[in-house]
């Protein structure tokens, strides 16, 4: 078959995708590329490899690309190489300037910073939550603003628990090290601990409301705890939303457990679910950290006589009532 012409004009549309145009216009097959060399990747420029390295998984950069040459440990150890994976993945904008002590680890506590309660908001029923004490007429789920209550703050809670006449607590005991928590990183860096629980009263009845939260050891030693008096609101009150909150920080090394447990009562012993009003609860990591190193005791300086030795049972299935 001879050679075929073609207008030039379709010939410049197609001649990149299917080859080039001869200089007498007609068209020819393209030529072959020349054969390329191979090299190693080792060879590329070192802020290339950075930039590949920024689209790697954090952990397979730590336990493999680490360790397959001297030149890639350097270069995943580099600062700048952590910063960009941290503006990557939205952790920091461009302007930031908040100083961080190690970007390794504000990477990981960032990437794994959610809150470690489960069912927060009853969205659930009572998923998730150990009963400790169940009085009355026993824990109960009730949709916003509910009888003589008030809204969230927050328009996407939609739920909340609340209690009965007689003392009603539950928990949930958070396992650092299967939420993803390793023990260097707690006990090296410990970063700050952030909790929060919210509660209201019934606007036509008073309330007592607890909470207690516990940074427990391996073995159940209680390190550290956060226990404020009980609070009691007066029975014709405003039903308004309260925040209660404390960060956890330059707490003891050993922390594998943190305990959360609240709840409470009424304070006119009626019947039904008059008491204090539960949700939207949350313990969270911060990329905060503890640079200095960890006391080298295992007891909170905070903690008084046989409370400093406190064990929860290993089964934990009960807990000491307020």
């Amino acid at each position: 078959m001879g050679v075929v012409t073609v207008p030039t004009g379709v010939v410049e549309k197609v001649a990149t995708r299917a080859g080039h145009v001869g200089s007498t216009g007609l068209w020819a097959p393209a030529p072959s590329p020349p054969a390329m060399a191979l090299v190693s990747i080792n060879e590329l420029p070192e802020n290339i490899l950075l930039e590949l390295f920024t689209h790697v998984p954090a952990h397979h950069l730590l336990l493999h690309c680490r360790l397959v040459c001297s030149l890639w440990r350097d270069l995943i150890d580099l600062v700048t190489l952590w910063k960009r994976k941290c503006l990557r993945e939205g952790f920091i904008t461009e302007d930031w300037d908040q100083p961080v002590a190690d970007w390794k680890i504000f990477y990981f506590l960032c990437s794994l910073r959610r809150n470690l309660l489960r069912n927060p908001c009853a969205e659930e029923d009572m998923t998730s939550w150990q009963i400790d004490s169940n009085g009355g007429d026993h824990w109960r789920v009730e949709s916003l603003p509910g009888d003589h209550g008030t809204d969230f703050p927050d328009s996407k809670v939609k739920k909340y628990f609340v209690t009965s006449f007689e003392m009603c607590l539950k928990s949930q005991l958070v396992d650092l090290k299967a939420e993803g928590y390793w023990e260097e990183l707690l006990d090296t860096f410990r970063p700050e601990i952030e909790v929060k629980d919210w509660f209201a009263a019934r606007a036509d009845c008073g309330c007592t409301y607890h909470i207690r939260v516990q940074l427990v050891s391996d073995n159940y030693i209680v390190l550290a705890s956060f226990e404020p008096p009980p609070v009691t609101i007066d029975q014709w009150n405003n039903a308004k939303w309260t925040e209660v909150s404390h960060t956890f920080s330059d707490y003891p090394s050993g922390v594998r457990h943190i305990l959360f447990q609240h709840g409470g009562k009424d304070t006119q012993f009626w019947a039904g679910w008059y008491g204090p009003r539960i949700t939207n609860s949350s313990i969270i990591i911060s990329p905060k950290m503890t640079r200095d190193p960890a006391p080298s005791t295992t007891q909170p300086e905070t903690m008084q006589g046989q409370e400093k030795a406190a064990r929860l049972p290993s089964s934990l299935h009960r807990h000491r009532p307020f």
